[in-house]
Parts: structure tokens; C-alpha cells; sequence
């Protein structure tokens, strides 16, 4: 039996969708306040979850239709401005005909020089000063007219060059917005995935919980506490960090087993690409001396039993790939409890610390170990606020309205995600059943 932390969809999902995706409609609006103040009851309905993905679906099925009226508009301009039926197209036409007439006229007068510099040379030397004068008076109109016509010629070939740009522009402004569209519809697809992935659990687990019998919640045990130490602010791609969690068992009653749950999750600097993939995160134990692999949410065994008062130390070891992409991470970590007489329970809060990541071949510079901050389960009815890695409590809402990338915003939104679409860190617990774990 084990609590089932689902925090990891909620995180994964925020951490990868645009602030300004959970406002894609109404609905969403209209149910973000909600989860953000907590005001939800302890853990979400398979009933809200059912509404969740329905308004997931509207966003989605809103999001697809603009994508392709999108496609469509987007190629009628495109066509527009390759056939010249494009106002740009027409005005850069017409443009490049003036400039095309004004070199012609250039040409002719640069031509009407030469020609009267060849007259005034050609006079004879009998030729009288009325004669001379005349042919010195038609160069130097001859010379004037080819300055005016050079200065008009430099105005139409600017001009011809600026009205070639704007419909280049206009070809990229097109792709741009068929890009953005493109992109919310798949950010879209991806609300709509994890609020059905959210609901197809919860009703898988309410139905083992009818195979399994009557059920029963854990208690919080404010006393377990998870502490992390040696973890730096900073990491570089291609790297490897050991730190350690101490589990702490502050209470006054023996804990007869007790399991460590880690979940990380990174992004790159847009705050939009999922970079947990190139992460690799292993532990060992007093008991468990060799390195094992963890997922990346996941309880991670080998604690053992507790004493009241008693601690245990769990070595971790975090890999980033060299080809991690520089970004933002964050790392949950929380303890909790089981015993033979069917008692369980935990910290109701996740210990949450965030961290920079660099690219490969980085100098990470002067880092210091990171300090928790304490996010509540979307579940919990506590008014812990969520807070950043300095330790300064954050409003969820003003983060969300932000659209900021840091980790700090992505975690606020998390709060927010996990009660819409369900994938709350919640208590879902059975009593244990003989050779079974729910």
C-alpha cells in the first residue's frame, strides 16, 4: 500500500503549458480561482474530474478549429502575395515600375550630357561667343536634369526596396501566426491528455478501491520530515550531483515502514519544452548500498522502519544528460508512513526546491545549496502559501496572470493545473490487503 502521489502529471503539465493556455476559455477562467484559493474540497470528485476534461476538450476543440481557419487564411495570403493580388504586392509592383522608369530617365539624361559635352567640344574654332555660350548654357541644363532624374532614381530604388521587405515581412508575419496557432492547439492536446489521463485513474482507483474494500485516509504527520541537503542552485548539463535527504522521525510513536517520495521536473529557458527526459536520478541506502535507479516520481524504499526520534539517510544522485538544455528545474521530495496495523500518513506539504540548469560546458559559478519551500498538496485544506527558492511566499494567481518561465511560476501553476484537471498530491489510500499493494 502505498499514498499515491499524482503530483508529477499536475507539475509536468505546468511546467510545459503557457500560463495563458488555463484562460484559453471561459471555462477555464472560470474555474482557475477556484483551485487557486484552495477552496476545493480535499481531494477532487471523479464528478469535477468528468467537468475538467469536458472543458479540457471545449479548449482543445476551440484551439483546432482556430488552427485551421488559421491554415486557411494563412495560405490565402501567402498566394496573395506570390501572385501579386496582395495590396503589398500590387504596391511593390508599382514601386518597382517607378524605379524602373526613373532609371530609364536617368539613363536619358545622363545620355543628353554626353551629348552636349560633345557639342561644346566640337566647335569649330570660328564658332562665335554667342555660339559657345549657348552650348555651354545646354550642358549645364543637360547636367542639372541628370541630378534630378540620380536623385529620383535613389528615391524609387528605396522605396522598391522597402515595399520588397514589407511583403517579406507580411510572408513571415503569416507563418508566425499560423506557428502560434499551431502551437496552442498542441498545448491544448496536451490539457486535454492529462485531464483524461487524470480521470482514467481516478476511476481506475475508486474501482480497486471497491475490490479492495472499505477504505481508509491517512493523517498528516506534521513530525516526518524530509530535509535535503547538498543540492546546489545551479547544475550543468553533462554532470553529476550527489546530495542527501534526512528522514526525520520527530514523533512520538514508532513508524513500522516509511517511504521517501521524490518527483523532478526541468524545462528549458522558454519554460515550454519538457526537459525531465534528460535527467537521471539514483539513491542508496545503509541498507540498499548500491545505486539504483529512481523514476522521476517515484517512492524510493530502503528507509526502513523509524523510532520516535529516530533518523535515516537516503543518498541521492542527480545525471543530467550533455545535451540537457539550459532551463529551469525543480525537485519535490516528501516522507511518509505505514504500519502493520493499517495506520498511515505523512507531511501534508511537498518540500519543493528549485534550480538553474546550464548547458554543457558551463562554469556554474557560485552556488549555494537551495532552501525548500513548502507547496501543499492541491488537496490540502492548509493556507501555506507557495512559495519561492529564497523562501518568500508567492501568490498563485499573480504568478499564473504573469505568464512568467521561472520555476517559481511554474510550480504556482501547478497548483492551479492540478486541481482543475485533477492530479492533486492527494491521500487515495486503502486499508492493505493481505499479499496486496494498492
Amino acid at each position: 500500500m502505498k499514498i499515491r502521489r499524482v503530483l508529477a502529471t499536475a507539475v509536468a503539465l505546468a511546467v510545459t503549458t503557457p500560463a495563458a493556455l488555463l484562460s484559453v476559455s471561459p471555462a477555464y477562467a472560470d474555474a482557475k480561482p477556484a483551485a487557486q484559493t484552495q477552496e476545493k474540497q480535499s481531494k477532487p470528485t471523479i464528478e469535477e474530474l468528468e467537468e475538467a476534461a469536458a472543458e479540457a476538450q471545449k479548449a482543445y476543440d476551440k484551439a483546432a478549429q482556430a488552427k485551421a481557419a488559421g491554415i486557411i487564411e494563412t495560405q490565402k495570403t501567402l498566394d496573395e502575395l506570390s501572385n501579386g493580388t496582395h495590396p503589398l504586392a500590387v504596391a511593390l509592383a508599382a514601386a518597382k515600375q517607378t524605379a524602373k522608369d526613373a532609371a530609364a530617365a536617368k539613363a536619358t539624361a545622363d545620355q543628353a550630357v554626353t551629348d552636349a559635352k560633345t557639342a561644346l567640344e566640337a566647335l569649330p574654332g570660328t564658332a562665335t561667343e554667342e555660339e559657345k555660350a549657348a552650348a555651354k548654357t545646354a550642358l549645364a541644363e543637360a547636367e542639372a536634369t541628370a541630378a534630378t532624374a540620380a536623385t529620383a532614381q535613389t528615391a524609387a530604388d528605396t522605396a522598391a526596396t522597402e515595399a520588397g521587405k514589407k511583403v517579406q515581412d507580411a510572408r513571415v508575419a503569416a507563418v508566425n501566426a499560423q506557428s502560434v496557432l499551431d502551437k496552442a492547439a498542441e498545448d491544448a492536446l496536451a490539457v486535454k491528455t492529462a485531464a483524461d489521463a487524470a480521470l482514467a485513474k481516478a476511476i481506475k482507483e475508486a474501482e480497486e478501491g471497491e475490490e479492495d474494500g472499505e477504505g481508509e485516509d491517512c493523517e498528516p504527520e506534521l513530525d516526518l520530515t524530509s530535509k535535503v541537503t547538498g543540492l546546489p542552485d545551479t547544475l550543468v548539463a553533462g554532470t553529476s550531483t550527489d546530495f542527501s535527504l534526512r528522514v526525520t522521525n520527530g514523533s512520538d510513536r514508532h513508524m513500522d515502514e516509511v517511504l521517501t517520495f521524490v518527483s523532478v521536473h526541468a524545462t528549458d529557458k522558454s519554460g515550454l519544452k519538457d526537459t525531465e527526459k534528460f535527467f537521471r536520478l539514483q539513491w542508496s541506502t545503509k541498507s540498499a548500498p548500491k545505486w539504483q535507479n529512481a523514476d522521476a516520481d517515484d517512492y524510493i524504499e530502503g528507509v526502513g522502519a523509524l523510532k520516535p526520534g529516530a533518523h535515516a539517510d537516503v543518498k541521492l544522485r542527480l545525471t543530467l544528460d550533455k545535451a540537457t538544455p539550459a532551463g529551469n528545474g525543480v525537485a519535490f521530495f516528501a516522507a511518509d508512513f505505514f504500519n502493520e496495523d493499517g495506520s498511515c500518513g505523512g507531511a501534508p506539504d511537498l518540500d519543493m526546491y528549485e534550480f538553474d540548469v546550464k548547458a554543457a560546458g558551463s562554469k556554474p559559478g557560485k552556488t549555494e545549496d537551495v532552501k525548500p519551500s513548502t507547496t501543499p498538496r492541491p488537496g490540502n485544506t492548509g493556507t501555506t502559501p507557495q512559495g519561492s527558492a529564497s523562501g518568500t511566499p508567492a501568490s498563485t494567481g499573480s504568478l499564473a496572470a504573469t505568464g512568467s518561465s521561472s520555476a517559481t511560476t511554474s510550480i504556482a501553476l501547478a497548483g492551479g493545473a492540478a486541481v482543475l484537471l485533477g492530479a492533486a498530491a492527494v491521500f487515495v489510500v486503502r486499508r492493505r490487503k493481505t499479499g496486496a499493494d494498492a
